[in-house]
């Protein structure tokens, strides 16, 4: 017995040490991995600082919310006999607000996951965007499993672990119950 207490032991210490050293490195990737997709798919939105691509509200006017042909399930905003919209109406302006939002918080959350600053509230800002798009934009399972499922359960480790050590989150000790230097 005294052989397999020896090789638990030693395993145990290995596999802390591992840890120690690779946790961090792996919330850092997650975190990197996940605000390229969303910052890269909000740079798209804007031409420049603070001036709005105002062609995305087209995208979201009948790419997302009024696509022909329709996606069975997908939330369907404008007539569906015409698919068309009211002019002016406030579904309209509903839906540019939505765009402009986006934009936004495609380019905020990501820098705060990059830098690792909030980065639990980031990753339940971007976790509840890609269930938006799974549920009402692109419901479908082909979706979910690339790419949609990969954004989820890479901002939830992020979410449920933390952003590590390489973090300004960490840095500030805004992780509670977190050994801090």
């Amino acid at each position: 017995m005294q052989l397999i207490e020896r090789v638990r032991h030693r395993y145990h210490l290995t596999v802390l040490s591992l840890s120690r050293f690779l946790e961090p490195l792996a919330l850092l990737m997650m975190r990197l991995l996940v605000a390229r997709v969303f910052f890269l798919s909000g740079q798209s939105k804007w031409n420049g600082w603070f001036d709005f691509n105002e062609t995305k509200y087209d995208l979201f006017l009948y790419e997302f919310f009024c696509p022909d042909p329709v996606r069975p399930g997908a939330l369907l905003l404008c007539d569906p006999q015409t698919l068309e919209y009211v002019s002016g109406s406030l579904t309209v302006k509903l839906i540019e607000t939505m765009a402009l939002l986006a934009g936004v918080m495609e380019i905020v959350l990501p820098l705060l996951l990059i830098v690792g600053l909030l980065s639990r509230p980031a990753a339940l800002g971007l976790i509840a965007m890609t269930l938006f798009i799974q549920f009402a934009v692109f419901p479908t399972w082909g979706h979910w499993w690339n790419p949609a499922g990969w954004w989820f359960v890479v901002l939830f480790g992020v979410l449920a672990a933390g952003p590590g050590k390489l973090s300004l989150d960490y840095l500030l000790k805004l992780e509670p119950g977190r050994r801090q230097p």
